[in-house]
């Protein structure tokens, strides 16, 4: 920063309430003025009070505005242009009054009224530097209701000018009624304009906006009096204080733009949105409602319906908007499914050829739950642009929801269509930058073709969602329908469905299959495993629904189930004095930045040790973000909960990772413990991994193990745990505190 911009810094800013020496003199010689008129003789002119003592006023106030461009370095339009405006009038009454040579009042227009005219389009100006600064996108909307607004207001005052309007007032000075009638006008429209910026959501005038808005009126009545009486007018009339009043309440609020720090965008409660129009069109109808009672200048009925004709505009607009908004996507931008369901169909019914995609993000779940909803909503966005850049102007893209896309393309063949699935999948090759996130980003589509699946929508939508939840369990990018995939396309879908219900009906239950010691046969721990108790299909194992529930999204909520029941129940055993270790498997979609915070919290709630519980993660998540499940499984070990490798062999390149990653346990697949039945080369490999662990210090779990003879060689390599069937099946919570107690009893007994 330089020197002389810390000075500037450091220099005090005037509050806008604050009142300077400029100021306190400008009123000052205002209320002498205004005594002076008041308490003075009306039939006698005095050059000084009634002349030059206003213009001296006036001139305090172009002082004013001088010293306000001055501190803001003439930086802020709205001051410059209203202090031009205040200096415009000044210049005019200057030249006004050199021009009387003696009279009471020129009988003529002068080019004093140049400079008065002047005076508006300068405020004008003052004003609309406020709204195309600050809301560009409201500048027509705003601009058409003050014009609505001035023309309601214009017909009221062309009826209170009535008898100046005639013929017969104006005969032989038609020029002078004109240049009369412009000016009440003019007021009204700086009136109308500010009125409207003030009922605009978000907008104002700057902190004095009252006294700008009593200067304005007090010209107004001054310009109206005037134009009333303008044959008796006589300079130093009681007329004069509203115009020197006018231009000091202006002056006053330009210092008050001056001085504020704050922006001109500001919210202001309490002037209703649409009062201007509504007040404007009621004055209209009033107008046409005295008009059918009584005769009443042309002028005026021609106002009073160029109002009401105007005012009709913008709601045909807001109308035309609310459709626009109604069938676009907030997020996107793009058509949604409103407009989806409303434009197909017409197409469809054009009878050519044509294909439906319906596209979902893999794993988009991920990045909201890691990153946040406004990352995700960022990729969406980003996702969209792409998606839209490789197709044609006539096709149609639409955002159903959440990560859900869909595409129509009219007049292609399924070579054409699969081309364009093609070129959708290779824009998202590249990962999306959003914001310092370089992320990968993958698209499952479906593809329905018309005429060939159908010439309706609904029937479309359904196969192409078919379609697409095929390409997301083969991960193949795209999938064309074809009829084979009816029957199972449409039981995975139904049990996606069914899955999302019975999470919220309570359909799931937890069995717990115990894990036993080699060594001494005592129960150490057990391992909560899911079970669907379907309503019509039975209860289902594991196998029948979670891979359904992996690509549908609905492992977070189902570990949260899970996890949940296990420690309550965990809680309740150590309650009756039974203290086992409860393990529970978590899938790759589950292992995000909260989950430590979540776990750690259900353990507080239901006064459970971090040493009773166990997380199981199959090492094909270790493999796939190693550096972030580790940081994760840091956190865990830090608090004091135990990790275990699950299905241990049957992924790649872990013996690697055993090194580095923090685990207690590591339970071999059972594919290994079943094969040490007839192979010999099983065992040795069985032994050997044994081998290992213990060497890094972890325990070994065998799992399957289903007969004695394996239990036996299991114990004789030195594995430290068994389960299986052999051992227990998986059991119900009710039942398992008896069985413990059973097994107990019967190693006591031998």
């Amino acid at each position: 920063m330089r020197r002389d911009d810390a000075r500037a810094d450091r220099r005090p800013t005037a509050r806008p309430g604050h009142v300077g020496p400029l100021m306190a003199g400008m009123l000052t010689l205002l209320a002498i003025y205004a005594a002076g008129l008041l308490l003075g003789d009306p039939e006698t002119f005095d050059p000084l009070m009634d002349g030059w003592l206003s213009i001296l006023t006036e001139l305090a106030g172009v002082g004013l505005c001088v010293s306000a461009a001055v501190r803001t370095r003439f930086a802020k339009p709205q001051v410059v242009l209203g202090g031009a405006a205040v200096t415009a009038y000044t210049a005019g009454d200057a030249y006004y009054a050199a021009s009387l040579a003696g009279e009471d009042a020129l009988a003529y227009a002068s080019f004093a009224d140049v400079a008065y005219l002047a005076f508006y389009p300068l405020m004008l100006g003052a004003l609309g530097v406020v709204v195309v600064r600050k809301l560009r996108s409201m500048l027509w909307p705003l601009l058409l209701e003050s014009v609505v607004g001035a023309l309601g207001a214009a017909s009221i005052m062309a009826l209170i000018l009535a008898p100046l309007l005639t013929a017969e007032a104006a005969a032989g000075t038609t020029f002078e009624v004109i240049i009369a009638v412009v000016y009440p006008l003019l007021d009204l429209l700086l009136i109308t304009a500010i009125g409207g910026i003030l009922a605009s959501r978000g907008l104002d005038v700057g902190p004095r906006w009252p006294v700008l808005i009593g200067g304005v009126l007090a010209f107004s009545a001054a310009d109206v009096a005037y134009a009333l009486g303008m044959q008796d007018y006589a300079v130093g009339s009681i007329i004069d204080i509203g115009w020197v009043a006018g231009v000091i309440a202006i002056a006053v609020w330009v210092d008050g733009a001056a001085d504020t720090g704050r922006a001109a965008l500001h919210q202001r409660r309490g002037v209703p949105e649409l009062a201007a129009p509504v007040v404007s069109t009621a004055a209209a109808l009033a107008v046409l409602v005295v008009g059918s009672q009584a005769r009443i200048p042309l002028l005026a009925v021609l106002f009073a319906a160029s109002t009401l004709a105007l005012a009709v505009v913008p709601l045909v607009f807001r109308n035309r908007m609310l459709v626009v908004l109604s069938r676009t996507d907030e997020l996107t931008g793009l058509p949604n499914r409103r407009a989806l369901l409303t434009d197909v169909p017409v197409r469809l019914a054009g009878g050519s050829t044509g294909a439906l995609f319906l596209l979902d993000l893999d794993h988009f779940k991920h990045v909201n739950d890691a990153l946040g909803h406004d990352v995700g909503d960022a990729l969406l966005v980003q996702v969209g642009r792409r998606f839209a850049a490789q197709l044609r102007p006539d096709d149609l893209l639409a955002r159903l929801g959440g990560d859900e896309f869909a595409v129509f393309l009219e007049g292609v063949t399924e070579a054409e269509a699969v081309a364009a699935a093609l070129r959708l999948e290779t824009e998202l090759a590249e990962p999306v930058l959003v914001g310092s996130a370089s992320l990968e980003v993958s698209a499952s589509i479906g593809i329905a073709l018309t005429p060939e699946h159908g010439t309706d929508l609904g029937p479309l939508m359904r196969k192409a969602d078919i379609a697409m939840f095929r390409a997301k369990s083969g991960r193949s990018g795209h999938h064309v329908y074809d009829v084979t995939d009816d029957d199972d396309g449409e039981l995975r879908l139904r049990t996606v469905q069914e899955l999302r219900t019975a999470l919220a009906g309570n359909e799931f239950e937890l069995h717990y299959q115990p894990k036993v010691s080699l060594s001494d046969d005592r129960v150490v721990g057990v391992e909560a495993l899911l079970r669907w108790n379907h309503p019509t299909r039975g209860r289902l194992s594991p196998d029948a629904f979670l891979p359904l529930a992996e690509e549908a999204g609905l492992m977070p909520a189902l570990s949260g189930l899970v996890l949940e029941r296990a420690i309550r129940r965990a809680a309740r055993w150590r309650a009756e004095g039974l203290d086992v270790i409860v393990a529970v498997n978590l899938s790759g979609s589950c292992i995000l930045p909260c989950l430590p915070h979540q776990i750690l919290t259900l353990l507080g709630q239901h006064d459970v040790p971090p040493s009773g519980i166990m997380l199981e993660i199959t090492e094909d998540v270790l493999m796939s973000t190693p550096a972030g499940t580790a940081s994760i499984l840091e956190r865990f070990r830090a608090e004091g909960i135990q990790i275990s490798i699950d299905d241990f062999g049957t992924g790649y390149s872990s013996l690697a990772y055993l090194r580095d990653l923090l685990v207690d346990e590591l339970k071999l697949d059972r594919s290994f413990v079943v094969a040490m039945q007839e192979d010999q080369r099983a065992v040795g490999l069985v032994g050997s991994i044994i081998d290992l662990a213990h060497s890094l210090g972890l325990r070994v779990v065998a799992e399957g193990v289903c007969d004695d003879r394996t239990q036996e060689e299991l114990r004789a390599l030195g594995c430290d745990l068994a389960q299986g069937f052999h051992v227990s099946e998986p059991l119900p919570a009710a039942e398992v505190s008896a069985w413990i107690g059973a097994r107990g009893a019967r190693a006591a007994r031998t």
